[in-house]
């Protein structure tokens, strides 16, 4: 895992959509650093952070 994502997937519960959000956005980061664009990394990790705080509240309310 990228040292960007650890600090916002870490604790996470790893499984379904979740897992499957982390596998994504680990290729994503990748992409968007070689892509030759701008890009900040702080700003992906707090988004990150953001949808899998929404997909574990769906996941405790068995909608995920």
């Amino acid at each position: 895992m990228s040292s960007e994502l650890s600090t916002a997937l870490s604790g996470a519960s790893l499984q379904g959509p979740v897992k499957d959000f982390e596998t994504f956005c680990e290729a994503e980061i990748e992409r968007r650093k070689n892509s030759g664009q701008p890009f900040d990394p702080s700003l992906f990790e707090d988004a990150v952070d953001l949808v899998i705080r929404r997909l574990k509240a769906l996941e405790e309310r068995g909608q995920a």
